[in-house]
């Protein structure tokens, strides 16, 4: 017997937003990475996403996943900075849509 969804997370999208410096990971506007169904993460066809830009982004991913409270400064603030101080690249963190999920089958 499989039991139904019982939570609901949000799918992510982190995007360069711009980049004020030069793009050293060969990064440009608009490259994307989604992550979806709480931990899968998924690039277009060919394309890559900096490991290290990815990194910056990381820590705020799961409150991102979540409804927050109105007051909460994730609910107004979507912009990351990659390490990089010479790229100055800037990433947004999007919602893109939703995944029901069972919260047994997470850990």
């Amino acid at each position: 017997m499989t039991a139904e969804p019982d939570m609901e997370l949000y799918d992510l999208r982190i995007s360069v937003d711009r980049i004020e410096g030069r793009s050293v990971c060969g990064l440009a506007v608009g490259d994307y990475i989604d992550v979806v169904r709480s931990n899968e993460m998924r690039l277009p066809e060919g394309k890559h996403f900096c490991l290290y830009a990815f990194a910056a982004a990381l820590p705020l991913l799961a409150a991102k996943q979540r409804e927050l409270p109105a007051e909460d400064w994730l609910t107004k603030d979507s912009l990351v900075a990659c390490p990089d101080p010479e790229e100055r690249l800037i990433m947004r963190i999007d919602r893109i849509g939703t995944c029901a999920l069972r919260s047994e089958d997470l850990t």
